[in-house]
């Protein structure tokens, strides 16, 4: 592989070389909510001088701004600490699903089934089961940009078409479809973690479950599939050419396209059969009279929230489980010891994330004690509300937002924290679901990933794409990548506005809107 670093890209030219300038002269994620926390602090003393208040429609309580220098929230912020870390809701889920995750991609496991599903791919079809499989791959965390990308770009080679072009459809699948998926994992836990608390802004009784955007994921997975193959195969490899290696450079050794060995398989089958195993006690438990999954005295529609809830937890056990009969079929354990040892390594890999989150959760709490958010979504959607502007038109914009955002800030889970106390309580009071807010979000999100440089894996793809021709430079790989962020941003507005005008489910028991409790009506804003 090439050694690539940021350092050694060449310099940006342009709009893009603009872009890139401003991006990195931004402050780490974590120092980035350290200044807003500040500038926080001083908008709340504004706030609190000048009187900004209003009224909340749904609860008929008067909001009225806090500083949050008074006492009292001082008391919370320094005596509170150790609580407003641990009370951060995505916190607890993320490391919940990272225990199971990390047997399951330590063992082998995630590498193994993702290289079973693209090497025994029919070439008719290779675009669209490396889309798909990136797709899936994103439950494997960063470990789909490592295995699914070079990959995919081997096996395009094996097949005889231009391993670019593979790498190209694996990158758009892994880094610009983030949004789509066909199983609720981590990213979802961890996005929608932060949603329920913004929603509680204005509903304190509001719950949002893990699988609160599966409809919506698995729709991702449909509509971008097709476009990632009609341009890898129509437009990117046709204006790649035929691939022949540099004079003098011999192409990366291909060890990934063998075949899986023996225990590789059995490993498979062993994880195969604990699978099913799962899948077969949660059905007996949700099925079970008096079952802990279903609430009889709930409303129809509320009835299975519950099972819905627990689907966390179902995938921590099941990717602990199956990781581990598979660690056990291909030999990669030897002993409980080594599951406890993986265990603890997936969470040392979560430092990174546990340092931000000690700042987001303090901003997102601090953003509730001023009570800035609520006045503001309330004020934000009495003026929506006078412009009597669609639902679908509204959520484009916060597509729209999320992509700027995106070009500067890689962390979703940074940028979503910052965003959702002001966006979901706004979109409530304008009747959308918080969840429907949530995947307009994710979808503005994904789709620029891939056409901008200061993503963080961007010049691990470059290395990459070098290992196949040295002379692909960052604007070759722009050059390639832009198509597909431009059909996934057309195709994205257009799958959020359908699926708003549509009135489409969500997932299982959530919709597009919002009903907000009977004490809320069309005229109930009130802001003074």
């Amino acid at each position: 592989m090439s050694d690539v670093t940021p350092d050694s890209l060449p310099p940006g030219r342009g709009f893009l070389g603009l872009v890139e300038r401003i991006g990195n002269r931004l402050p780490d994620p974590a120092f980035l909510f350290l200044w807003l926390i500040l500038g926080l602090i001083v908008l709340s003393m504004i706030g609190c001088a000048l009187g900004w208040s209003a009224v909340n429609p749904v609860t008929g309580e008067t909001l009225v701004a806090q500083s949050l220098l008074s006492s009292e929230n001082l008391s919370n912020l320094i005596i509170g600490m150790p609580r407003t870390l641990a009370d951060f809701p995505p916190l607890g889920i993320v490391i919940i699903i990272i225990y199971g995750a990390a047997v399951a991609e330590r063992t082998g496991l995630f590498t193994t089934a993702i290289r079973g599903a693209l090497l025994n791919a029919p070439k008719m079809i290779l675009t669209p089961v490396v889309v798909i499989v990136g797709m899936v791959s994103h439950h494997a965390s960063d470990a789909s940009y490592v295995v699914v990308i070079p990959l995919a770009a081997v096996i395009f080679a094996a097949a005889g078409r231009h391993p670019l072009a593979g790498l190209a459809a694996g990158f758009a699948a892994v880094s610009g479809g983030y949004a789509g998926n066909l199983f609720p994992g981590a990213s979802d836990a961890l996005i929608l973690g932060i949603t329920e608390p913004a929603a509680h802004l204005i509903d304190p009784t509001y719950q949002v479950s893990i699988a609160g955007n599966w409809f919506f994921i698995v729709g991702v997975v449909i509509v971008f599939t097709p476009i990632v193959w009609f341009l890898t195969d129509r437009v990117i490899e046709p204006r790649l050419g035929v691939w022949r290696p540099a004079e003098g450079v011999a192409p990366p050794a291909l060890e990934e396209r063998q075949p899986l060995t023996g225990p590789q398989k059995k490993g498979l089958a062993y994880a195969g059969l604990a699978l099913l195993a799962m899948i077969a006690l949660w059905t007996l438990i949700a099925t079970l009279p008096a079952s802990p999954f279903i609430d009889a005295e709930a409303e129809p529609a509320q009835r299975f929230n519950p099972l819905y809830r627990s689907l966390a937890a179902f995938f921590a056990v099941t990717f602990f489980v199956t990781g581990a009969a598979y660690g056990v079929g291909a030999a990669t354990i030897r002993s409980h010891r080594d599951l406890v040892r993986m265990m603890g390594e997936g969470i040392s890999v979560l430092a990174p994330y546990i340092v931000l989150v000690f700042f987001a959760a303090h901003f997102v709490a601090m953003f509730n004690w001023s009570g800035l958010g609520p006045i503001l979504a309330v004020n934000a959607a009495a003026s929506l509300r006078e412009l009597a502007m669609p639902a679908p038109l509204l959520l484009i914009v916060v597509v729209l937002v999320s992509c700027v955002f995106d070009l500067f800030i890689g962390s979703a889970s940074a940028k979503w924290s910052a965003l959702a106390p002001i966006v979901v309580p706004m979109f409530m009071l304008l009747g959308i679901s918080p969840e429907m807010t949530t995947a307009a979000y994710r979808m503005g999100d994904s789709v620029t990933n891939i056409a901008t440089p200061l993503m963080s894996y961007f010049p691990l793809i470059l290395a990459f794409a070098q290992r196949w021709d040295p002379r692909f430079g960052l604007g070759s790989l722009m050059a390639t990548m832009l198509p597909y962020a431009g059909a996934f941003l057309v195709a994205g507005l257009i799958m959020v506005a359908a699926w708003v005008a549509l009135d489409l489910p969500l997932g299982p028991g959530v919709g597009v809107h919002y009903e907000p409790p009977p004490m809320m009506s069309g005229s109930a804003i009130a802001v003074r």
